[in-house]
C-alpha cells in the first residue's frame, strides 16, 4: 500500500494531499481508509465501464485507432465543481461491480481492446488495484493509460512506472492557482509539473489537456506560464485545449472557438510542436510535421487516419522523427 505509519496514524502517499488518517478515518477521496492499516475500499469495484477509441482519452500520439477498455471507481481527490463524471467521482463511498483484476483484463481481451484506460475519476486513488490489473494486462500485450489530474506523489509515480505506458494529464483553468483553490479545493497545482517531469523521466508517454472555462479559467497569462513549464520538460509533449460545456455545479456558458484558437496560437508561438483543439470538429485536431508541415494524421472527432507518417514515427516527406508511437512497444517488466 502507498502509505507509512506515523505514530498511531497512517499517512496516505497516493496524492499530494498526503492525508494523515486516524483509525477508521477516510482520506479526502473517501475510498482510502485506515482500518488498522490503509485499506483500499474500492478494490475490485469498478463503477463505470466502456469501450472507447484511444482518441477519446485523449491520447493522440500512441497507437491511433486503438480500442480501449475504460473504467473508473467511486471517489476522487479533487472536488471539481464542473465534473462531468460527478456521480462517480464525488460519491464518497465504495460502490460498483465486483471485478477482480483478471476479470477486467479478460473483458478487454473479449472485446478486442488494445489497452486499458483508468479514467472517469482519479486513478491515483485506486493505484494498487490499477497496478494489479496493469501487470496482468502487460502479460497479454495490452497497454495501460492513466487519465489523471496529475496530483500523483513521487511515490505514486514510482508505483505507476511499473505498469503504466501513457498518461493524459488534465490541467484545469490553465493551471491557475486561484482557480484550483476556488473550484477544485487544491492549494498547490504546481505539484503537477513535478508529476509530468517524473513521468517523462520514467519513460511514460505523456500528453496534456487543458480544459478552458470561460471567464474564470481562460487567462492567457496563466496559460503562458503553464506552457513554458511544460516546454521546459519537452516541447514535444502534445497539448490539447478542450472546449468546456456546463455540468454539475458550474453553469457558465460553453467555451467559444476564438478563445480556444487564442490558446492554440499562444502555444505554437511559445514553441510547442504539437498543439490541438479538442471537443471541436476542425483542422486543429490533425497532426502536422513540425519540420515541413506535412499532414501526418487526419482526425475526425475520435477517428484517426494515418497519412504522411511511417510505422517508425517518421514523416514520409522529410524524415523528421515525430516520436509518435504507431506500433506496440515490447512489454518491459520494470
Amino acid at each position: 500500500m502507498l502509505s507509512r505509519t506515523e505514530g498511531n496514524k497512517i499517512r496516505c502517499l497516493a496524492c499530494y494531499r498526503y492525508c494523515l488518517l486516524a483509525n477508521h478515518q477516510s482520506g479526502f477521496c473517501g475510498v482510502r481508509k485506515n482500518e488498522d492499516g490503509l485499506k483500499l475500499m474500492v478494490e475490485n469495484l469498478p463503477m463505470g465501464i466502456n469501450i472507447d477509441p484511444i482518441e477519446k482519452k485523449p491520447v493522440l500520439h500512441m497507437l491511433p485507432g486503438s480500442r480501449i477498455l475504460s473504467f473508473g471507481t467511486s471517489g476522487c481527490n479533487f472536488a471539481c465543481r464542473y465534473c462531468q463524471n460527478y456521480e462517480m467521482s464525488q460519491r464518497k463511498k465504495p460502490e460498483g461491480y465486483y471485478m477482480e483484476p483478471e476479470d477486467v483484463v479478460s473483458m478487454a481481451i473479449k472485446y478486442k481492446c488494445d489497452g486499458i484506460a483508468y479514467t472517469y475519476n482519479e486513478p491515483t486513488i485506486f493505484m494498487e488495484y490499477a497496478r494489479e490489473i496493469g501487470l496482468i494486462a502487460h502479460k497479454y500485450g495490452l497497454i495501460n493509460i492513466f487519465v489523471t489530474n496529475g496530483y500523483e506523489t513521487p511515490e505514486a509515480v514510482e508505483e505507476a512506472s511499473k505498469f503504466l505506458d501513457a498518461m493524459t494529464i488534465d490541467f484545469k483553468g490553465n493551471g491557475n492557482e486561484s482557480f484550483y483553490k476556488s473550484y477544485i479545493s487544491i492549494p498547490r497545482p504546481d505539484y503537477i509539473y513535478d508529476t509530468i517531469n517524473l513521468a517523462f523521466k520514467k519513460n511514460i508517454h505523456v500528453e496534456i489537456t487543458d480544459l478552458i472555462i470561460p471567464e474564470i479559467g481562460d487567462d492567457l497569462e496563466s496559460a503562458s506560464y503553464m506552457l513554458e513549464r511544460i516546454k521546459n520538460i519537452s516541447d514535444e509533449i502534445p497539448v490539447s485545449f478542450l472546449k468546456y460545456h456546463p455540468d454539475y455545479l458550474l453553469k457558465i456558458h460553453e467555451t467559444d472557438f476564438n478563445t480556444l484558437l487564442r490558446h492554440y496560437e499562444l502555444a505554437r508561438s511559445i514553441g510547442m510542436k504539437y498543439v490541438y483543439i479538442g471537443n471541436v470538429l476542425s483542422r486543429y485536431e490533425n497532426t502536422y510535421c513540425p519540420n515541413c508541415n506535412n499532414l501526418l494524421i487526419k482526425r475526425e472527432w475520435f477517428s484517426s487516419y494515418i497519412k504522411g507518417i511511417d510505422l517508425n514515427g517518421k514523416c514520409k516527406k522529410c524524415g523528421y522523427d515525430t516520436k509518435i508511437i504507431l506500433k506496440k512497444r515490447p512489454v518491459i517488466v520494470r
